[in-house]
């Protein structure tokens, strides 16, 4: 059985936050979506506890706190640190991949350029942690 998600996606890009949505929406999916603009603005919300999100995709490259310093922050919250961290982002950069699973992510998925593609990408990411048991509690 497939799971309605909260979502904590981490995104400073006004264009690839409507872009998800819009696949979203697209496929009919009624996932809860909680944005946040950069990493600072994340561990803000996270902070709260009033909704722990299922999973969390995040950019790498965002002002403030970068996708690579927040996961290290949230990793070393006791509560936070089990939520599964999928990198979604352009850079196919193979250091950043390397030190981006060192630090404990679930998942690194690079953006395509075609809107098909992405779309693809998406409904194949969320359809797996909508019906994986770590996020069924």
């Amino acid at each position: 059985m497939t799971k309605t998600l909260n979502i904590l996606l981490i995104e400073d890009d006004a264009i690839e936050v409507m872009k998800f949505n819009r696949v979203i929406k697209t496929l009919n999916y009624n996932h809860k979506i909680i944005e946040a603009h950069n990493g600072e603005e994340a561990l803000e919300i996270l902070k709260i506890k009033e909704i722990i999100p299922d999973i969390i995709l995040l950019d790498l490259n965002m002002p403030k706190l970068n996708g690579l310093e927040f996961l290290k922050i949230l990793k070393s919250d006791a509560t936070l640190k089990y939520i599964p961290s999928i990198i979604l982002t352009t850079s196919g950069n193979q250091k950043d991949l390397l030190e981006c699973y060192k630090t404990g992510i679930a998942g690194y998925v690079l953006k395509p350029l075609k809107y098909e593609d992405y779309t693809e990408r998406i409904k194949k990411l969320l359809d797996y942690w909508s019906i994986n048991e770590l996020t069924s509690q």
